[in-house]
């Protein structure tokens, strides 16, 4: 005898409207938090900061720490003071190494140099696909970090300062804010994009926290300033 096919419930997920709903919804938050957990994951590369970004609140017991005083003569100072860029192996200076960090898709040839590839500009929101146009900026800037107490360290230490891939203390930018910026500090410029103020103002106190260097009182009311930016 044939038993007779029962319809399906309508309180199975595969006909309840409702239900099916509630699935998409969860698909959907599902697959938001794994593209979200992708992006953290993505190494460095265009639109991403330099190494050791500090958060808010380090950033912030950082710069309560800082030693403020004003700022020395710039007697006797000089680039060559701050001998960059120094050999990072596989043919590759700090200067190429940065370029290679901070871009996308870049391809380097032999010497290290790239052939291609295009930099996002952190500072002004600018992208180039031509090396030679962007430059790597020191964001405390070497006449400043001199001023600020370098003027008495070895050599070697102001080498190791200028070729800093540790911190956040090298750029990729295009050289046209480079050049607007050169050897200002944060009282006396900041980025031109006012969303990347926060992170400036981070990389500036992490980098002068990290080297030991003092802020005169205006740059420690400048940093604050564009401390109180940031969200986090």
């Amino acid at each position: 005898m044939m038993q007779a096919q029962l319809a399906p419930s309508s309180s199975t997920n595969a006909w309840n409207p409702h239900a099916r709903t509630q699935l998409r919804v969860a698909l959907v938050a599902a697959l938001t938090a794994l593209l979200v957990l992708a992006s953290l994951a993505l190494p460095s590369g265009a639109h991403a900061y330099p190494p050791d970004m500090p958060s808010k609140s380090q950033a912030q017991s950082e710069l309560n720490a800082i030693t403020v005083r004003a700022e020395g003569p710039r007697t006797g100072y000089s680039r060559s003071l701050f001998p960059h860029w120094s050999n990072q192996g596989n043919n590759c200076n700090t200067r190429e190494a940065v370029l290679k960090r901070d871009g996308s898709n870049v391809v380097v040839g032999a010497d290290c140099y790239p052939d291609s590839g295009s930099w996002y500009s952190q500072f002004d929101g600018q992208t180039r696909t031509v090396p030679s146009q962007i430059s790597i900026d020191h964001v405390v800037a070497l006449a400043e970090a001199w001023d600020s107490g370098a003027s008495s360290w070895t050599t070697s230490r102001r080498q190791a300062f200028a070729n800093d891939l540790d911190g956040p203390q090298l750029i990729a930018v295009t050289t046209e804010v480079n050049s607007s910026k050169s050897d200002k500090d944060i009282a006396e410029w900041v980025p031109p994009l006012s969303s990347k103020r926060c992170a400036f103002a981070k990389m500036v106190i992490h980098t002068k926290y990290r080297w030991g260097l003092s802020m005169d009182p205006a740059e420690k009311s400048a940093a604050q300033t564009y401390l109180n930016y940031c969200s986090y």
